[in-house]
This record gives C-alpha cells, structure tokens and sequence, in this order.
C-alpha cells in the first residue's frame, strides 16, 4: 500500500525549531512535485513549500527565511526545517506529491493548486503548535 506518513510536530514555543519528515512507501519521489501544506483551524489550506519537478523551490511569503524544504531520495523522504516560529505558524501540516513524468511541475504550481484539488499523495498530517 502506497503512503505519504509525517512525523515531527508537536508543541513549541515562539522562537523555536521544528523538523517534519515525511516518507513515502510504496512509490519513490522521482517524478513527483512535493510538497509541504497547512490548515488553520477556519482557514484554507496554505501551500508553505514545494519542490517541483523542474527543481524549483517555492515558499510562501510568511515562511521565506525561517523554513527550509529538502528531500532525500535515498531515504525517500521529504523535511521541512522550520525556525523562528511564531504563534500564525500553528496548524496542522502535511506533505503531497503529484506525479509529473514530463519534469515541467514548478515548485509554485505544486504549492498554489487550488484548496479543493486532490493530489496524487497525501498525508494525514502532524500538528504542530506554537505557544507560549
């Protein structure tokens, strides 16, 4: 069975780091834009970071200088480094990929896909806190 599986949230206060991982089982990472996403509760799904087929890298403006996105395609495993968090950062988090064999995929089309739109991989999610 195929799956997209998160790990590394959990409660932080503001100013502090955390490191998701998501690994994929069942399918490999090459020929899929990746990426990371959040909801907020009331709000609509956020793209924060992509990698895209082209190897292009996105990150929403609230995110640029504090987080990082990296694979690594041995592991098969995508992170997302985030420091300097702040309180607007809670939400959970999940990672995405959609597959692309043509290698044309920017990171910013895999992050601004509508809020409705179902990607090829998905997973649960991992909540991540950030309070005082």
């Amino acid at each position: 069975q195929s799956q997209f599986v998160e790990s590394g949230g959990g409660l932080v206060q503001p100013g502090g780091s955390l490191r998701l991982s998501c690994v994929a089982s069942g399918f490999t990472l090459d020929y899929y834009a990746i990426g990371w996403f959040r909801q907020a509760p009331g709000k609509e799904r956020e793209g924060v970071s992509c990698i895209g087929t082209d190897s292009s890298t996105y990150y929403a403006d609230s995110v640029k200088g504090r987080f990082t996105i990296s694979r690594d395609i041995a592991k098969n495993t995508v992170y997302l480094q985030m420091n300097s968090l702040k309180p607007e950062d809670t939400a959970v988090y999940f990672c995405a990929a959609d597959y692309d064999r043509f290698g044309v995929t920017p990171g910013q089309n895999m992050c601004g896909r509508s809020a409705t739109y179902r990607y090829d991989y998905r997973g649960q999610g991992t909540q991540v806190t950030v309070s005082s």
